[in-house]
């Protein structure tokens, strides 16, 4: 471990499912914040730093498998097995409007100007709606042969880029809907995060971890994992990147040469989605257990709810509310 020091996680209980997906919000005049998805259906809305419970978004009917922030927090969107993607007032708690689909929505994202929302999931297609005109009928892609795991804008909201149970990668142009390119993998992919710049799109594939360049749609690097890897994130500087997957570990790599540079046991069960906050200072990962932790990037530094005098003493501080009901 760096430093000597243990990984002393922050626990975030209040969830009774398995958290299957996690968002953070770029950083706002207020810090930042954390959106998690969950089966219970029940997405709860966080202050990213300290993991602190600030409210749970009620109206979905069926599990949560995805979600999202915009920029500034100010809405947040989530997926569901319910057939319906929401868009939150995320300030006060409210819907703003529900978008039906004909299947399980597995994954939504915002534009970076968040004018938009994309949603995919078990109808095969992405769909785009503007959300400046709620009521009009999306953009939709077609293209996916299975359902599609997570969908995401790119290049300035340009283009879009998916993964799905097809076993490939594809990068669509937003404007003419066409395929710009399609890479086959070797297996179904479990995931894909682009990174803060957003010039690198990270995906998850059995046990490997890759990082395409955008711009040039190519492979620039690819690492194995000792496990099969469900989510993995880059660090903001790009020096490092964390994964998590079926064997409950954490893993942090060395970005440049793949040099593994620690690991250790996170969860109690799978780990599902992990991801870097915008300041790079904490990760958060979400698990099959049913809980949401926050690690340290840099063991032992001062930062957030880290501020204890005796890191012991945090070890197992519950810093969620019980009282779920906002």
């Amino acid at each position: 471990m760096s430093g000597g020091m243990r990984q002393t996680p922050l626990t975030c209980s209040g969830h009774t499912r398995p958290v299957v997906d996690l968002a953070f919000s770029a950083i706002t005049p207020c810090g930042f914040f954390l959106i998690s998805a969950c089966k219970d259906g029940k997405p709860m809305l966080r202050n990213g730093e300290t993991g602190d419970w600030i409210g749970t978004f009620e109206g979905h009917k069926g599990a949560v498998w995805g979600c999202d922030l915009n920029a500034d927090a100010s809405m947040a969107a989530t997926g569901s097995a319910d057939f319906t993607a929401i868009i939150w007032d995320a300030v006060n708690g409210s819907i703003i409007h529900s978008f039906n689909h004909s299947h399980i929505v597995k994954s939504v994202n915002f534009s970076a100007d968040g004018k938009y929302l994309l949603t995919s999931g078990n109808e095969k297609l992405l769909k785009i709606y503007d959300l400046n005109k709620l009521e009009q009928s999306p953009t939709v892609i077609a293209g996916h042969t299975s359902a599609v795991r997570q969908a995401l804008f790119l290049n300035d909201d340009k283009w879009l880029v998916s993964v799905a149970d097809d076993k490939t990668l594809r990068f669509w142009d937003r404007v003419t809907q066409r395929e710009l390119r399609t890479i086959e993998l070797p297996a179904a992919p479990r995931g894909i995060e682009l990174s803060r710049d957003g010039n690198v799109v990270t995906v998850c594939c059995g046990n490997k971890v890759s990082f395409w360049d955008v711009g040039k749609v190519e492979k620039l690097k690819e690492f194995e994992i000792p496990t099969k890897v469900n989510s993995a994130t880059l660090h903001p500087d790009k020096q490092v990147f964390v994964c998590g997957g079926e064997d409950f570990k954490m893993y942090k790599y060395n970005f440049e040469s793949g040099t593994e540079l620690e690991s250790f046991k996170g969860h109690f069960g799978p780990v599902h989605c992990v991801r870097f906050s915008p300041d790079g200072e904490l990760y958060a990962s979400g698990s099959e257990d049913g809980t949401l932790r926050l690690w340290q990037t840099t063991v032992g530094k001062t930062y957030g709810l880290w501020k204890c005098v005796n890191p012991d003493s945090i070890e197992n501080v519950d810093n969620s509310n019980v009282h779920l009901e906002t």
